[in-house]
């Protein structure tokens, strides 16, 4: 069983990932589809013994080989259209969160908020308690609240990152001199654990993400605690 849940996405936490794991179903069904027919005229020729020595075109099964083809494509490529547009697009955010990558760490920026920034660093294995996971956990987590729009502005402070949650479906990269937004909406309170995805230098998987999702009223409570610190 544990074989099989690593070959899975991740449980979703957000909408996003939720039409994700949607269309990668959608996806997989219509290739089982594809590799039971295929799978079956192939072994269908080996074992039967029809044979046409002058038969040298059928123009109605050409006709089907080429339409069906196209019409499997376009039932994959109109919701995959549909998804890309909803991933783009950014709507009326309750709260916009910078994120920073450096060699090798996350910085945070609140800029709704006065005063609130910080570093987030990997916790080492030295310092690690019973309830962390190794490799993963962080002494400082993004801190949001869920229900609620969230708008993500990545960039970079030296090369390129990526900062990537998986199940929240949101992979941005950060780049160097740009700006990058992207947004999700958390669908339950948690742990969300991320890594960057772009191969940024020697320690590149050892800068992860933890987004902690609250409710709203202990998002104020949290707020009012950082300005005043």
């Amino acid at each position: 069983m544990a074989t099989w849940k690593t070959l899975l996405l991740q449980d979703s936490a957000s909408p996003l990932m939720e039409q994700l794991s949607f269309f990668h179903d959608h996806a997989l069904m219509i290739l089982i589809i594809i590799t039971v027919l295929v799978g079956q005229i192939m072994v269908t020729l080996f074992f039967n013994k029809l044979t046409h020595r002058f038969l040298l075109e059928g123009q109605i099964i050409e006709i089907i080989w080429t339409i069906m083809p196209a019409v499997t494509l376009v039932f994959i490529a109109l919701p995959s259209l549909r998804l890309i547009y909803i991933l783009d697009e950014v709507y009326e955010p309750v709260i916009s969160v910078k994120a920073i990558g450096h060699q090798w760490y996350w910085s945070y920026e609140y800029s709704d908020f006065k005063n609130i920034e910080f570093d987030s660093y990997m916790v080492p294995t030295n310092d690690l308690e019973t309830f962390n996971f190794r490799l993963l956990d962080v002494d400082n987590r993004m801190v949001v609240p869920f229900e609620s729009q969230i708008r993500i502005i990545v960039t970079a402070a030296d090369v390129i990152h990526s900062w990537t949650v998986p199940s929240l479906g949101v992979k941005i990269d950060a780049t160097p001199g740009r700006l990058n937004q992207a947004s999700f909406v958390l669908s339950r309170p948690g742990l969300f654990f991320g890594q960057c995805s772009e191969i940024c230098g020697a320690n590149h998987s050892f800068m992860p993400i933890v987004v902690e999702s609250i409710s709203p009223k202990y998002f104020v409570n949290w707020v009012s605690k950082m300005i005043s610190e």
